[in-house]
């Protein structure tokens, strides 16, 4: 768990300081949006290719935390 947190990063000069996927400019919570409306993880993968499988898993570990 805590390697697949360690992919959540937040940085207060990046996407206004949320939460986002390894310093990249996608938020959690763009990740979990796309999730909600329905979509698979290939679905995900597809929309935001410089995204990993883990990144997703971990998107959603962080919203549970």
């Amino acid at each position: 768990m805590d390697t697949l947190l360690s992919r959540i990063t937040t940085n207060p000069a990046q996407c206004g300081g949320r939460p986002c996927i390894r310093g990249m400019r996608v938020c959690v919570r763009d990740v979990l949006d796309l999730l909600e409306a329905g979509l698979s993880y290939d679905e995900v993968l597809a929309d935001l290719p410089y995204l990993e499988r883990d990144d997703i898993r971990a998107a959603i570990a962080f919203a549970a935390a």
